[in-house]
């Protein structure tokens, strides 16, 4: 029933702004995380695939409906941590499409659609170090990806909980997840389907486990351009 007044709305006004571009180029160009398995990463025959990407293919599906331009091309931009809203912002992608936390400093910038997953910040460590929860990483160092939520959940519990663990921010997750597996840290804190996703590509899975501890709460969205009101109502 949302999508049936959206593509009213959308359909009685003129095109303007991002609608506008994609109608005139018939291409909807998609950001997407390579590294943010299970909701947005290349498979083994260099695909995009993902639980976002599935989502986002859809809502393209219906942006065509409601624009009436049939057969939308989709160009595929990858991104990282650190350039996925810079992407939208500067209006190298339409959207993106994969595991971003919405936050009230980000909404200074970008837009998100409404909520499409629900996650926590976890900890993966090694199933030998003894490590049982967060409390017991005095001392000990935890990799994390710069910039992100998980970056600063992670300290704010170690403040609230007086626990002296040093954090060890990393460019990317693969970075990261290297330096754990190497064992320059004791820890990988991220979201914790994503850093179940990152075990799949272990030299041994079964020597890693998941901390119990939930330390943030991390609603995902749709990254969209900020101002742009007729592509935020045709894409919710």
């Amino acid at each position: 029933i949302t999508l049936l007044f959206a593509a009213g709305a959308v359909q009685a006004q003129a095109l303007d702004g991002r609608l506008k571009k994609i109608a005139d180029t018939k291409t909807i160009t998609v950001a997407y995380r390579p590294d943010a398995t299970p909701f947005s990463f290349t498979d083994d025959k260099n695909q995009v695939v993902g639980f976002s990407i599935d989502l986002c293919k859809r809502v393209v599906n219906s942006i065509e409906r409601q624009i009436n331009v049939p057969g939308l091309q989709i160009k595929w931009v990858a991104v990282g941590t650190q350039t996925r809203f810079d992407a939208v912002i500067k209006g190298l992608a339409d959207m993106e499409c994969g595991a971003s936390t919405v936050t009230l400093s980000r909404l200074k910038t970008v837009d998100f659609s409404s909520y499409i997953f629900v996650e926590t910040t976890g900890m993966l460590v090694k199933s030998a170090s003894g490590l049982r929860s967060l409390s017991d990483t005095s001392g000990k160092k935890i990799a994390v990806i710069a910039g992100t939520t998980n970056e600063r959940a992670i300290n704010e519990q170690l403040k609230r909980r007086q626990i002296s663990a040093t954090v060890v921010p990393f460019k990317s997750r693969d970075e990261a997840f290297a330096a754990f597996e190497e064992g320059k840290t004791d820890a990988f804190a991220s979201d914790k389907l994503l850093l179940l996703g990152a075990t799949l590509k272990a030299k041994d899975p079964k020597a890693l486990a998941m901390l119990p501890d939930e330390l943030s709460f991390e609603p995902y969205g749709i990254v969209l351009p900020r101002g742009d009101a007729a592509f935020r109502l045709a894409v919710n």
